[in-house]
């Protein structure tokens, strides 16, 4: 293995460099370099996929799609409950291959790894409920009858904010429902997606139905996972602007598509709620990995006459959180994953500030080191400005006033975006009303963390389309097929 650094790493079959396809890991070709986004300084020398590497994993998905998709829901589950329970037992070591090729602290890359194999242990269960129908004929010599079946090859590509869960909640779906799979992690983040695979090998997963391929071409490989004919559906996670391309790719081949995109979360605070409790939701929501996620809050919307109060508190406590390095203790946030990223958000700051925002707290690299930023509050920000109108995907909370209820709303709601909304409230019609018209696929009551395995994850308007998770998230992997039965009067 080309350039390989332990980690730490107990298991070392967990850290591998090459594409694994149709149960073999690839074994020729040009390496690329994965680095701590927390020093620059290189983790591993990964092969480097290209474009028939990806046909040859939509051959291997093709191959392994007739027997998998004929295996008994219950002899999947148990395979993919070896899945989990091998995730599970190898968290430490999971969380720590993602803390180094992500950045973000220890404890929050385990608790990812959790979460990911959450969804794992939910669709082992949930696929073996895919229930089909009868519906009452129109004549008594006709029976109808509706089957669910697996829509067939699914193709992916996910980002590199969470390596290990995003592929896990697609993944889980559809090996549960019968799928076969393949997947193009982000370049900046393979090594988690590869361990996944080592883990499912083990855990009985036949060749050819798990199928990662890393590869920095991707345009080629982007191509390839969208168009190709054998190819049924295609599920993203990542921008909007990426979604869409993605999405009039799949059109040429009619592909069932799923799109997980960009969010611009609002996060209100009205009068009536519990300040300490806003404060921490807020924290908790805003500066999780180092704001890099689509569902963490955006714009911070707080009535007027708690203005004052909420925004000292909240600013204290933005200010006590310890940004460094996540491998070290006590580290709240960690790097982000480059020091582009970290230039994008800093002019969104600086645009802000121009435009009449005023600094409160931070607003500047961190002395960690230059892919790290510090927790940023700014207050006196208008729904106009640039830390408002576009997803930050950073450390940085804009705090805008508003005056009445119906305000608040009608401000949450100015924005392309649908995926995930927070507000805080005590008055159980006020928390009806807000609910019911926020234009959101996801909506936090007196709540900051909102997803787990058993609920509906995605969004409305250009956040996306498609649920991840619960008891919907298999439909999205599987297609109905209507029966007429005829002649049964003779």
């Amino acid at each position: 293995m080309s350039g390989q650094n332990n980690l730490g790493v107990n298991d070392q079959q967990l850290l591998r460099n090459s594409s694994y396809i149709n149960g073999s890991w690839q074994s020729a070709g040009t390496y690329f370099s994965v680095t701590n986004p927390a020093n620059g300084t290189q983790l591993i020398q990964v092969i480097n996929a290209d474009i028939e590497t990806a046909e040859l994993a939509v051959e291997a998905a093709k191959n392994a799609l007739a027997l998998w998709s004929a295996t008994p829901a219950n002899e999947r589950a148990k395979l993919m409950r070896n899945w989990f329970d091998l995730m599970m037992a190898h968290q430490d070591d999971l969380g720590r291959i993602l803390t180094f090729e992500q950045g973000k602290p220890l404890a929050e890359a385990k608790g990812e790894i959790a979460y990911g194999a959450a969804f794992i242990e939910w669709f082992a269960e949930e696929g073996k409920r895919v229930y089909g129908d009868t519906i009452p004929a129109p004549a008594n010599d006709k029976r109808i009858i509706v089957l669910k079946q697996p829509v067939g090859v699914v193709a992916s590509i996910t980002p590199w904010n969470f390596p290990n869960a995003m592929i896990a909640r697609k993944a889980a779906a559809a090996l549960a429902a019968g799928c076969t799979f393949v997947v193009r992690p982000a370049t900046q983040t393979p090594l988690s997606a590869l361990a996944m695979a080592e883990l499912a090998e083990r855990a009985g997963i036949p060749a050819g139905v798990f199928n990662v391929v890393v590869g920095d071409d991707a345009k080629g490989i982007g191509k390839v996972l969208t168009q190709h004919p054998d190819i049924a559906k295609f599920t993203f996670t990542g921008s909007t602007a990426t979604g869409k391309k993605l999405i009039s790719q799949c059109a040429t081949t009619v592909k069932k598509v799923s799109m997980e995109l960009g969010g611009n979360a609002p996060f209100i605070v009205f009068d009536d709620a519990d300040i300490d409790a806003a404060v921490q939701g807020a924290i908790t929501s805003k500066y999780r990995n180092a704001g890099q996620t689509c569902v963490c809050t955006n714009r911070i919307l707080v009535q007027q006459s708690i203005l004052d109060t909420f925004t000292k508190k909240f600013t204290e406590a933005a200010a006590k959180l310890t940004v460094g390095d996540g491998q070290l203790a006590g580290v709240d946030i960690g790097p982000m994953i480059s020091k582009a990223a970290v230039n994008d958000v800093q002019q969104l700051v600086q645009k802000s500030i121009a435009a009449g925002a005023n600094l409160a707290l931070g607003g500047a690299q961190h002395q960690a080191g230059e892919c790290f930023y510090q927790p940023t509050v700014l207050t006196q920000v208008t729904n106009d400005m640039p830390v408002a109108a576009n997803e930050i995907f950073g450390p940085v909370s804009p705090i805008i006033a508003f005056k009445q209820e119906a305000d608040a709303i009608a401000m949450a709601n100015d924005t392309e975006y649908g995926l995930a909304a927070y507000f805080y409230a005590r008055d159980i019609g006020r928390i009806w009303r807000v609910a019911e018209q926020l234009n959101y696929g996801m909506v936090g009551i007196n709540e900051g963390i909102i997803s787990n395995a058993a609920a509906p994850f995605g969004g409305v308007k250009q956040s996306g389309n498609g649920r991840e998770g619960s008891k919907y998230g298999l439909d999205d992997y599987l297609e109905i097929k209507y029966l007429c039965l005829g002649g049964l009067d003779r």
